[in-house]
């Protein structure tokens, strides 16, 4: 019996959903399978059992926020130095891929669905190919960066890069043949469609590394007294990067991404709490955006045989065909690149939670055939995440693409096991009553001033650096009672703690 949400019970199953999903998470990681894969199939669950959902405008729209977080983290994870020197084949990816393997897969279906039981015009075909036609930079970003696996021949920055920017692509892609299939929407000729393409590229990459140069300075320039509202400062650049560079005919989701990139290269205040917060708040909207991905999907439909059918042999020619052709022609010009990189690029073609939410857009125009669109890109994406996502590892190392990256012995310590501690204190004259040098302070054992601050410059100190009245002095320390005894000596109350 299926249970109506409303707002009495909305936050309960919201949470209750939520705590699910990252139950599922920690069941996938476990497992090996990737964790976006669980939480469309919670969502696929609780809407086949209990919540009664069918709203593809909100979804779009949450969608929408979705993307536009995840891109832009995904951009300020990257390093410019790392992708520098695959800018081109990248660039190339996510764009003559994209056409390439939106036509050679709308060919295909146009050809099969006939002898499935489908008489899809060309131009619906062709509509259903340019909704898978990017890969998922939710999907790519969460599998490759929660593998403890480095790739060779800087694959990494490579499929990272192609799945950040290949959206736009995409996305233009299928508003372009929706507004050709939709009655009331009036159809663009193909030297309009260029040029929208053109404005649209172009707007969204100035707008973005503006808007991302501007986000830099008002970081650094506005004066915060509370840390955590940086981030809901730079929260808001995103949003309104996006939205601006939509209303002047550019692609938001190029621009968020360019955006990230510009101040993830960029030093900020704050940055730290910044990418934390921004870590916490692209999984939240992953979890919420593939949750309601499930929820939307009929089940019923889903399962129809014709339209199963249609969906594996789509998935089985993308995988082995379609996803491989458009990437050894776009690699064809980089000789850098050997054969095994290439067919490991021509793998990890992960599709998720783009391509659906693309499959919306001919279910609010109310178009022919959009139903099945939308369950075939489902199915779809169920199968690219089981057998693709599932082997990132696995095929890398059979490429031997993959190898060991070696992690810090200090980064769980610092988090959880360090014991010792950080605290802050202000230099007084009882403390210099000895002398002003840093080594005529009487210090416990297993203690180390290891930064000072005098007026808003800071500087690493030897033990002849002379003091000041009025430093302030970081200390890390193992004996902290007995630095506790030491500051009553001194005199200092004032003491800012670390935990």
């Amino acid at each position: 019996m299926d249970m109506i949400v409303t707002s009495e019970n909305f936050l309960l199953i919201g949470a209750f959903l939520l705590f699910i999903a990252v139950l599922a998470g920690k069941v996938a990681y476990r497992f090996g399978a990737p964790a976006l894969l669980l939480f469309l199939g919670v969502g696929l669950f609780f809407g086949y059992r209990l919540i009664s959902f069918n709203s593809p405008e909100l979804t779009q729209f949450i969608g929408m926020l979705a993307l536009c977080i995840i891109l832009f983290s995904g951009g300020m994870d990257t390093k410019y130095s790392e992708i520098r020197p695959v800018m081109a084949p990248g660039i190339v990816l996510a764009t003559v891929g994209v056409l390439l393997t939106a036509f050679i897969l709308g060919g295909f279906i146009y050809f099969v669905a006939p002898y499935i039981g489908f008489d899809l015009p060309f131009p619906v075909a062709l509509l259903l190919a340019a909704t898978m036609s990017s890969t998922d930079s939710a999907s790519v970003f969460s599998i490759l960066r929660t593998k403890k696996q480095g790739l060779r021949e800087r694959l990494r920055p490579l499929l990272e890069l192609e799945s950040g920017s290949n959206d736009p692509m995409a996305y233009i892609l299928v508003i372009l043949i929706v507004g050709m299939l939709s009655p009331v929407r009036e159809t663009l000729g193909l030297g309009q469609s260029l040029g929208l393409f053109v404005l649209q590229m172009t707007v969204g990459c100035v707008a973005g590394y503006g808007f991302g140069r501007a986000a830099v300075w008002v970081m650094n320039k506005i004066n915060i007294s509370t840390a955590s509202l940086y981030s809901v400062l730079l929260l808001a650049c995103v949003f309104f990067t996006f939205s601006f560079t939509s209303l002047i005919q550019g692609n938001g989701y190029l621009a968020v991404y360019i955006a990230g990139l510009v101040v993830g290269n960029h030093k900020i205040v704050q940055k730290r709490t910044v990418v934390t917060f921004f870590d916490g708040f692209t999984w939240l909207f992953q979890i919420i955006l593939f949750l309601t991905l499930g929820l939307l999907v009929d089940l019923h439909k889903l399962i129809d045989w014709n339209t199963l059918f249609l969906g594996l042999a789509v998935s089985a020619f993308m995988i082995l065909v379609a996803r491989p052709v458009s990437v050894l022609l776009c690699l064809a010009p980089f000789r850098k690149f050997s054969m095994r990189a290439r067919l490991y690029v021509s793998w990890v073609g992960l599709r998720g939670a783009v391509p659906i939410i693309f499959a919306t857009y001919p279910l609010v125009e109310g178009l022919e055939y959009a139903e099945l669109i939308f369950n075939v890109v489902f199915i779809v994406t169920i199968v690219s995440l089981l057998v693709q996502g599932t082997t990132v590892s696995g095929m890398a190392n059979l490429l031997g693409m993959a190898y060991e990256e070696r992690e810090s012995s200090f980064g769980d310590a610092l988090q959880d096991r360090m014991k010792s501690a950080f605290s802050e204190v202000e230099v007084n004259e009882q403390m210099l009553s000895s002398g002003n040098a840093l080594s005529n302070i009487s210090l416990p054992d297993n203690t180390l001033v290891v930064m000072v601050c005098r007026d808003g410059d800071y500087f690493v100190p030897q033990g002849r650096t002379q003091l000041q009245v009025g430093d302030k002095l970081l200390i890390l320390s193992d004996r902290n009672e007995e630095l506790h005894m030491q500051y009553k000596e001194f005199g200092l109350d004032d003491v800012i703690k670390f935990s």
